[in-house]
């Protein structure tokens, strides 16, 4: 192309660029032409290069011939052809007037969706990013210390405390709790996921039950840290707010009554009762005998309602309707509420509706008050995620074994059932279903059959080294003592620490030193799964000797470290079932 071509080419419009197609009378785009072209359709492949203009004359050009701009055709070459009724193309340069071309119809549908689906992409992704940090603000945290878990792990089984309070906070609630209540810890439930997601248990601890509270930390708003003294033989309702204490004191609370170690902790008020049942448009609910409280302004027909709101509230805080008209029974009844909301919750009427999904994350994010270590709303998520995972069946509802407190004459007051309690607290400890969860069930017998099956050895031929990965200090020392002087275990030797912290009791053993170590398991009362077939160690001797690691569990020398492998039989009920509160 010479340098007038190209100067041609290089100043053509791109409105200039749709010309008319003979051949099927629309116009076409023409984009960056190599060389200005005649209106004189080009030679077809093997035609004179030479040919005059009559060679062409009578053969249909296949391309549509393009205008030369801005020069004019010289006197050789004849103007543009067009077909019969064909509209003339208007003159070089002037383009007013012009018709703007005609997409197809294919094409403006293409572009439009295309376009359309990138700027949508990125307005969802965007919109989503400022949703989350806007939920994230309507979080509140509470830092809690050593009390809670820095962070979240998908990977173990998880305990989380429930708290609801007595504060009067928001419209209408003045019928509700106590008059000027600094928030007390009114409803408590210990929820326990388990490790591998088949089962979770629901705790409820009553508020009236009588506790020690134990000192605890609380983190002052200038960032200095004030320890709250204990107090003892006090209801346990009274670890929240009493003395300006925090839910890192109810936790610690529950970690002393029960043994069971709380990872972290939700509380809401009365408005988050009212707000989540609104946003998953009311609750099931069923009565076995019509009710019309005048103190909660309840009023429900016997049988089946749906309960939202004020109505919901009332609902939960009723307790002159149901049974003796005590706590106990109205913590039956929050229960079932409880297990209603679940399912309601996880129903494909609430997860496929958009609307009802955003109104729960909006009353949730509001409702609640966490730890920092779940404070964000990704964590609550994967919490929500994790538990998702429970089959509603397999979720149980129980509440703490109580006796009426003995040294009241008018019964106000409970106190833990010691004789029923531990197995609870044990169960739940070690990971133990209240529900048939047969895969586990089967898994943990063959454990048992495989380890704990064959011959024992006498207690004088075990040789053992002792070491302390985590028990209370002196364990080792007094396991020692209590094995050569009471069990006769006299080859043993207490060899301090161990290098890492176990939650569990262990004891390691070579193949053929099996023998003994089924006799150490019988008389400490380990279980299968402590047993770790694997590699001996030398002891101060060189001889063999098999490797016992105190853990977390240990309770003291003599007393039974067996893990339960199935939970006590106990007052309770599941989420998957409607029961009518009576």
């Amino acid at each position: 192309m010479d340098a007038q071509g190209r100067g041609r080419a290089d100043n053509i419009d791109p409105a200039d660029q749709w010309v008319l197609n003979p051949n099927t009378g629309e116009y076409e785009l023409r984009l960056t032409p190599s060389a200005p072209q005649s209106g004189v359709p080009r030679p077809r492949r093997g035609s004179p290069a030479n040919a005059g203009p009559g060679a062409g004359a009578g053969t249909r050009a296949r391309r549509a011939p393009e205008r030369e701009s801005p020069a004019t055709p010289g006197p050789d070459v004849p103007g543009p052809r067009r077909r019969r009724g064909a509209p003339a193309e208007p003159p070089p340069g002037r383009r007013k007037g012009r018709t703007k071309p005609k997409k197809s119809k294919a094409k403006k549908i293409l572009l439009w969706t295309g376009g359309s689906m990138a700027f949508v992409l990125v307005a969802v992704s965007a919109a989503g990013y400022l949703y989350l940090k806007h939920l994230e603000g309507n979080v509140s945290t509470t830092d809690v210390g050593s009390a809670g878990k820095k962070g979240f792990s998908k990977d173990e089984a998880f305990n989380i405390l429930i708290i609801g309070t007595d504060k009067r906070t928001g419209k209408g609630n003045e019928g509700y709790g106590d008059k000027g209540s600094v928030g007390h810890a009114d409803t408590n439930i210990l929820l326990h996921v388990s490790k591998d997601r088949t089962n979770a248990t629901a705790l409820s601890i009553p508020r009236d039950l009588i506790v020690d509270v134990p000192d605890c930390p609380v983190k002052q708003s200038d960032g200095t840290e004030k320890v709250i003294p204990g107090t003892q033989n006090v209801r346990f309702n009274t670890s929240l707010g009493q003395d300006g204490r925090n839910a890192g004191c109810t936790m610690l609370t529950v970690k002393a009554v029960t043994g069971i170690v709380p990872d972290h902790f939700m509380m809401a008020d009365f408005n988050a009762v009212k707000t989540l049942t609104s946003a998953v448009g009311g609750v099931d609910v069923c009565v076995a005998h019509a009710v019309n409280d005048k103190e909660s302004h309840l009023k429900l027909p016997a049988g089946k309602s749906k309960v939202e709101g004020e109505q919901a509230l009332a609902f939960v805080r009723t307790r002159h309707s149901f049974g003796n008209q005590g706590d106990l029974d109205r913590i039956k009844v929050q229960q079932q509420f409880l297990g209603s909301l679940m399912r309601k919750m996880a129903s494909s009427d609430t997860l496929t509706n958009p609307a009802k999904l955003f109104s729960l994350a909006e009353a949730a994010t509001k409702a609640l008050t966490v730890d920092t270590g779940i404070g964000k709303v990704s964590t609550l998520k994967d919490v929500a995620l994790e538990l998702k995972k429970v089959p509603t069946k397999n979720i149980t509802f129980t509440t703490v074994p109580v006796l009426d407190n003995p040294a009241e004459k008018v019964k106000a007051t409970v106190v833990v059932n010691q004789s029923q309690a531990p197995a609870v607290f044990d169960a739940i400890k070690n990971d133990v279903s209240f529900t048939a969860v047969k895969q586990k069930e089967k898994k943990e017998k063959a454990e048992v059959a495989a380890r704990l099956k064959g011959t024992r050895s006498a207690a004088s031929d075990i040789r053992v080294d002792i070491y302390n990965g985590g028990a209370p200090a002196g364990s080792a020392q007094e396991t020692l003592n209590w094995l050569q002087n009471t069990e006769g275990v006299l080859k043993s030797s207490q060899l301090g620490n161990a290098d890492a912290t176990l939650s569990k009791t262990t004891l390691e053993y070579s193949p053929d030193q099996a023998d003994q170590a089924r006799k150490l398991a019988d008389l400490m009362g380990l279980s299968a799964s402590a047993l770790k077939p694997g590699k001996s160690e030398k002891n101060s001797q060189g001889l063999p000797a098999i490797v016992l690691t105190l853990g977390k569990d240990f309770k003291g020398a003599g007393v039974s470290l067996t893990t339960p492998t199935k939970a006590p039989e106990v007052d309770k009920s599941t989420a998957d079932k409607t029961v009518c509160a009576s």
